[in-house]
């Protein structure tokens, strides 16, 4: 093992020990009840509740999948996605943010499965049951992903075995969450935000140099044809530009529908201290994911010239998602210093993979201890046994994650936005009806969540691989269907009992 390699492996390791000790400080002092342990005890502030936010949505996908995308194919890809991603975080923080916290205070609710079943007055769990449901089934998979970007991140850096890698990562992560629970993934989310930050900043800085500065970089993506142009994509395969289309622009915008249905995402406005702070996070949190998701996309540029350069080798398929790694990889060849600063680098790859798995292994653990053991099956815990089984329920996800992530060429970016697409669509309609529409009812959020949820996997697997303009990332046609099944439905059906529509009036009107 040379040198650089001892300083990278040094500062990495350092930094997991540093994430362990801090999560599970965070957690002995934090409130020992199901509360506490899913919600902070709502007290989280607008910094933490912004930064949390926006690092548990930017998974492995920032640094690794839209630098890979955009070194792949161009601009227009990762750009539209980046702009989608960007105006949903806006929306979601001034439409949804305020409402549910307030309403979710209300109706004393904890998780979003026993917020839409109480919202709706459920006195059998149905809606409960299918929600949980949906949380395991596409959350399972999104961890799997992030354990698969730390398996591909060791191996590609130390060759290390990927399964041996992928094991290391799940049990830094549930050795905080697991103990921690909200208060530590909350508290450690802000941190590897800030590190995921300044890993961005410093490898595009380095990149820009090793490619012999911005002229030769924009020189150079300007030799690729469609490489720079939003309404084309470049083909490395033919070296020739290919017509990027209306229909393929609005597919990859749909992104941004997807804020309105995260689970992870959505529990931190529930938890914030005090609803009037919201306004502060959601500036910051917009600021933020603009500027982090432009140098993202920037990223996948400069690195694309680097390789021309002859700095590090061209990179094709699933491979391209581990550009910033190679350019960490030649930033340790300068030094001792330079080393251990590529190891803060790969560092924040890291973060950025365990700022959401844990922010999803928090909210598939409610889903089942929470909303399956308790509400759907009628066990009675104590509080001790209910802490006993969310954790419990943390180490098992993450071993069936593990079992999932065993395929070293899985792409990041395609797992990612299919789950992405699953909680978009199933639970994006029922929230902005529950939060908007006095009118929708039991029977149609029923209605919402299955045809959402189940017409993710039809179009992604039986319509999408036609082709032609049927070629539409699952999650808008899918949100449609939602939509309207909710609409149609609820209109068809009785309308909400008046306590219920009381209900929605007085959160509302204050």
């Amino acid at each position: 093992m040379t040198t650089a390699q001892i300083c990278i492996m040094g500062t990495i390791i350092l930094y997991l020990c540093f994430v362990i000790v801090t999560g599970i400080m965070i957690g002995r002092r934090s409130k020992k009840s199901a509360e506490g342990f899913y919600l902070g005890g709502r007290s989280i502030g607008p910094l933490v509740t912004a930064m949390s936010a926006e690092a548990s949505d930017m998974s492995s996908y920032l640094l690794m999948g839209i630098p890979g995308l955009a070194y792949l194919s161009g601009v227009a890809d990762a750009s539209w996605t980046a702009i989608g991603l960007a105006v949903g975080t806006y929306l979601n923080f001034l439409l949804v943010a305020k409402r549910l916290r307030r309403y979710s205070v209300k109706l004393d609710a904890i998780t979003i499965p026993s917020f839409i079943s109480k919202r709706y007055g459920e006195k059998r769990p149905v809606i409960m049951c299918i929600s949980a449901l949906i949380i395991l089934i596409f959350f399972v998979p999104y961890v799997a992903s992030g354990l698969a970007a730390v398996g591909k991140l060791f191996n590609s850096l130390f060759g290390w075995d990927y399964m041996m890698a992928v094991i290391i990562g799940a049990i830094v992560i549930i050795s905080y969450t697991s103990v921690g629970g909200f208060n530590a993934v909350a508290t450690m989310d802000l941190i590897q935000s800030i590190i995921m930050t300044a890993a961005l900043t410093i490898i595009v800085v380095f990149g820009v140099v090793q490619a012999g500065g911005m002229g030769a970089v924009i020189e150079h993506a300007s030799t690729l044809p469609g490489f720079l142009n939003f309404g084309q994509t470049y083909n490395a395969a033919t070296g020739q530009a290919e017509p990027y289309g209306m229909i393929r622009i609005v597919s990859m915008m749909a992104w941004g529908l997807g804020y309105f249905g995260m689970p992870h995402i959505l529990v931190r406005f529930m938890a914030i201290r005090d609803e009037k702070e919201l306004k502060v996070s959601r500036r910051i949190a917009s600021v933020w994911v603009v500027i982090s998701m432009g140098v993202a996309v920037f990223i996948g540029i400069v690195g694309h010239a680097v390789s021309a350069a002859g700095r590090i080798p061209f990179l094709e398929g699933s491979a391209t998602e581990t550009v910033i790694v190679k350019l960490a990889d030649l930033l340790s060849n300068y030094g001792i210093f330079p080393a251990v600063v590529a190891g803060c680098i790969l560092a924040g790859i890291l973060a950025a993979t365990m700022s959401t798995a844990d922010s999803q292994l928090l909210a598939a653990s409610s889903a089942f201890s929470e909303n399956i053991v308790q509400d759907v099956f009628g066990v009675k815990l104590t509080e001790k046994q209910t802490m006993l089984v969310a954790r419990l329920t943390v180490v098992v996800i993450a071993v069936i994650a593990i079992f999932l992530a065993a395929d070293p060429n899985s792409n990041v970016f395609t797992i990612v936005s299919f789950a992405w697409a699953g909680f978009g669509a199933a639970f994006g309609p029922a929230i902005l009806s529950a939060l908007f529409w006095k009118r929708s009812n039991r029977q149609g959020i029923l209605a919402g969540l299955v045809a959402g949820g189940a017409m993710v996997f039809v179009w992604k697997f039986l319509v999408r691989p036609i082709g032609g303009v049927w070629d539409i990332y699952e999650l808008l046609p899918a949100f449609v269907v939602a939509c309207a099944a909710i609409v149609v439905v609820s209109l068809l059906t009785a309308k909400p009992d008046a306590e219920i529509e009381k209900a929605f009036e007085e959160v509302n009107a204050a």
